[in-house]
């Protein structure tokens, strides 16, 4: 028999969503205007989402009902400042009362103020390294902060690590390269993210807020006699990242999946263990992994996975796989990793940016005419989970 697992007292226990791919009619942000391009790369637009603008409190009542203790969501920048210094307050007062909400509902609000996408007038002009950037990003930090206030954590940018890939990835496809996984970012895309959150990080210091750092996509890199490729990748993708991050309250991590390096470089998963989204391998052990190599680059800064997950119409090989994953991630903790808290991807099954809503990481599925949200099996297995604060 399996031992038990347990977390650290006061661990936290959640599920995440992103605005774009949940709420519904984003339309002046950049997203929206490249789903709607001639020849779009996206699948089918994000049109209504999950309607979650609307049906945010039905969705906090779930997470809080199944017996989770916290709950991540972003902020819409496009939403508060439809025009550059043309501010919503209606708006802002949406996001406050979501964090007023988890608040009720006893959940600690995790809000990420930047979740891939940018209002349409600052991808029009220079968008993330644009010599205005750094100066919008902290103006757009400041306007937050009253909807922030109360948080228990605050995200800066999501995955910057995955926002330098893009770029490299777009290239590739134009060229009509074969994508065998993630490439190694720009760097100059890189540097000016770095610097975006550093802005940020800025603003929020100065305002005493909750405790604030990014969260990065976290990988397992696996030598299979590609020493060299790997230690290349690795120092691009995470090594720079979480180097940038020291200091900071906490790092996020998203951990999914791993990488394999061969002799010539990256080497693709078998078509058997692919998952839908992405071509990503089915490799639950990442979890532990990627934590375990976090901690000991950065040994002094608290860790959150901030999301973890699978896309699979399998519900009962979701719980699998997150049983799999939480068992590396226990032993992760008990050989010394800080970890404060596990955040589930998705709470919805959701808008899956250029995938579209195939990929479904959902704990809850959502009926794409009414927006009903049906529970899955799995929902409330990790809410007895959280209960237990441990695998049986």
């Amino acid at each position: 028999m399996t031992a038990p697992a347990q977390f650290p007292d006061g661990f936290l226990w959640g599920t995440a969503t992103a605005a774009h791919q949940v709420e519904g009619g984003n339309v002046n942000n950049d997203h929206w205007e490249m789903e709607h391009a001639p020849h779009s790369p996206f699948a089918e637009p994000s049109g209504d989402a999950c309607d979650s603008w609307h049906r945010w409190s039905d969705d906090l009542d779930l997470v809080a009902g199944a017996g989770l203790t916290t709950y991540r969501f972003s902020l819409e920048w496009s939403r508060i400042e439809p025009a550059e210094g043309e501010v919503s307050r209606a708006a802002l007062d949406h996001y406050r009362r979501i964090v007023d909400g988890c608040r009720d509902r006893g959940l600690a609000p995790i809000a990420t103020l930047v979740h891939f996408t940018m209002p349409r007038w600052m991808m029009h002009d220079g968008g993330w390294t644009g010599p205005k950037a750094g100066d919008r990003v902290a103006r757009f930090t400041e306007l937050a902060l009253p909807a922030v206030a109360d948080a228990e954590y605050v995200a800066t940018i999501n995955e910057p690590n995955l926002m330098a890939v893009q770029p490299v990835i777009g290239a590739m496809a134009r060229r009509g390269e074969e994508i065998r996984g993630l490439p190694v970012p720009d760097q100059g895309v890189a540097e000016a993210l770095i610097g975006l959150h550093r802005r940020s990080m800025e603003v929020l210091r100065g305002a005493g807020s909750a405790p604030a750092g990014m969260t990065l996509v976290g990988l397992e890199y696996i030598d299979e006699g590609g020493q060299e490729h790997l230690q290349t990748a690795r120092a691009a993708m995470m090594d720079q990242f979480l180097h940038a991050a020291a200091g900071d309250d906490f790092v996020g991590l998203q951990i999914y999946t791993a990488q394999r390096f061969g002799t010539d470089g990256l080497i693709a998963p078998p078509a058997d263990r692919q998952t839908l989204a992405h071509g990503m391998e089915r490799r639950p052990e990442a979890l532990g992994a990627a934590i375990r190599y976090a901690s000991s680059v950065l040994p002094e800064t608290p860790l959150i996975v901030t999301e973890n997950g699978i896309a699979t119409a399998d519900d009962a090989d979701r719980i699998a796989f997150t049983t799999d994953a939480l068992r590396g991630l226990a032993e992760a903790i008990a050989g010394g990793g800080d970890v404060r808290g596990y955040v589930h991807w998705s709470l919805l099954d959701n808008f899956e940016w250029m995938l579209g809503f195939a990929p479904t990481f959902g704990l809850v599925a959502v009926d794409r005419e009414t927006f009903a949200r049906t529970p899955k099996p799995s929902l409330a297995w990790l809410g007895d989970v959280a209960k237990r604060n441990g695998l049986a």
